[in-house]
């Protein structure tokens, strides 16, 4: 239906406009990229923030507690058995000599902190001029705050076979001297317990000389030092 005004032809039906599609962009892999990385920075604020809160709180322990160094101090040695068999003689001079001996050793572990230590096991080795004749085992144990103990051990050394200048120089001090010099080297390691922690391990050398009389069977002298710590 069509209306006249003024002479012109109006339609009373409205044209429909022509419909267009919508048009979505594609994400954008920068952004993606972004916020990714955003992510990773987060995570490692967070874990560099709980790191340091760690150590906080392990150096507030630390100077709370104060901890010292563990003693480990070699306390008596009995000689239980000592021979010295020349295995054959040329020229007046032992050729080779076979070591037997039995001794019981003591230590003695202070714990003077205000937690307790939780020891290793420690090997200890006798040592003749520098040739290893035997080994003694500690077993580890966890020593509680502000504690003496006593461990102890023996080494045995089963006829242990020496070439001819150290047989004759073993032979000699034992026959003509009364006096074989011996050493005793081990590491002891330690750990401090804090609150069901475990710090990092420390190790203390021990070193001591030992002077026997095979006539005797006994001890006649003995000093003890220590190396010192290493983590």
């Amino acid at each position: 239906m069509t209306q006249t005004v003024n002479g012109t032809h109006h339609n009373s039906h409205p044209v429909p406009l022509q419909s267009h599609p919508h048009y979505y962009p594609p994400p954008s892999s920068s952004s993606s990229k972004a916020s990714f990385k955003g992510c990773c920075c987060c995570l490692f604020l967070l874990f560099s923030f709980l790191l340091l809160l760690i150590l906080a709180v392990i150096l507030v322990i630390v100077l709370a507690l104060k901890p010292k160094k563990p003693q480990f101090d070699l306390q008596q040695v009995g000689v239980q058995y000592v021979g010295i068999t020349p295995n054959s003689v040329i020229a007046a001079a032992a050729s080779s000599a076979s070591v037997s001996l039995n001794i019981h050793m003591v230590f003695t572990a202070v714990n003077d902190n205000k937690v307790g230590i939780k020891y290793d096991e420690s090997r200890f080795t006798v040592m003749y001029r520098g040739i290893p004749l035997g080994r003694g085992i500690v077993p580890g144990f966890y020593q509680p705050a502000h504690s003496v103990r006593r461990v102890e051990t023996t080494i045995v050394v089963d006829r242990v076979n020496l070439l001819q200048a150290d047989a004759a120089d073993l032979i000699r001090d034992a026959a003509l001297n009364d006096r074989v010099e011996l050493r005793i080297l081990g590491d002891v390691g330690a750990k401090i317990r804090v609150l069901g922690l475990t710090s990092p391990g420390v190790q203390v050398s021990v070193d001591c000389a030992i002077v026997i009389s095979p006539r005797k069977q006994a001890l006649t002298y003995k000093q003890c030092g220590f190396d010192g710590l290493s983590v």
